[in-house]
């Protein structure tokens, strides 16, 4: 088929799914920035007694995973989630095909020399290899003790967020991978938000200096709110366990 056989089609692809990556991280970072919330408003780690969703006594970002927990979310995140690992793994794929036909190691074609001027650019294969490698180590701290006994009734299911968070930044090692996770997240967005655009047609040149503008803003905010839910759970973490 064409869109899988032409440069053009298989970069439509990589700018779909890297949509589903956009709409799934700032779904993802806003729920875990609830809890930075918590700390501020007197919240962090109430729970109520029962396991029923949007119990009173919970804090705001036990109330958002119970949102996360709705039919209409549940059924949405896995395929948010598809989307995700399409997007990682196909773009691996075409680096490594890229990388074969061309004799060395270069990324696939680009439309443009600001696209092959971005350091982010010429190491998004590099960039996509790092944050796949730590998205499984980040499925073993919350998705295995949540979503997995939940959905497939394998595990134990821990209805505590707070703890899951305190439990896995108490570490500072493990906090020290995490930021760097961020980090190459931070670029591999900066570099992708204005090539979906760019990909679907959107590089006009007063256009497309304002949504690579816009792109480093999402990106930014994105990986704060990430890093705040780190850092703060890191912080609060004696008061926890």
């Amino acid at each position: 088929m064409f869109i899988f056989t032409s440069s053009i089609g298989r970069k439509f692809i990589q700018a779909v799914s890297g949509a589903f990556l956009i709409i799934f991280l700032l779904l993802h970072a806003t729920i875990n920035f609830f809890s930075v919330i918590d700390s501020f408003n007197g919240s962090y780690g109430h729970v109520a007694a029962d396991e029923s969703l949007f119990s009173a006594g919970d804090g705001l970002f036990k109330l958002g995973c119970d949102f996360m927990s709705t039919p209409v979310i549940s059924i949405m995140v896995p395929v948010l989630a598809l989307g995700f690992a399409v997007h990682i793994l196909y773009g691996i794929w075409l680096s490594a095909r890229n990388i074969k036909a061309r004799g060395g190691i270069k990324r696939y074609e680009v439309a443009s020399k600001a696209e092959a001027d971005s350091w982010s650019a010429k190491n998004m294969c590099v960039l996509g290899i790092v944050i796949l490698g730590l998205i499984v180590f980040h499925l073993t701290h919350f998705w295995a003790k949540m979503q997995l006994p939940e959905l497939f009734n394998v595990g134990t299911f821990e209805n505590n967020p707070y703890l899951l968070l305190s439990l896995t930044f108490s570490k500072w090692w493990v906090l020290a991978l995490y930021l760097l996770w961020f980090v190459a997240l931070w670029f591999h967005l900066v570099h992708g938000f204005w090539s979906m655009f760019q990909t679907v047609g959107w590089n006009g040149k007063v256009w497309f200096k304002r949504v690579k503008v816009i792109g480093v803003i999402f990106a930014t905010l994105i990986c704060l709110m990430f890093v705040a839910t780190a850092v703060n759970a890191f912080i609060q973490a004696p008061n926890i366990l």
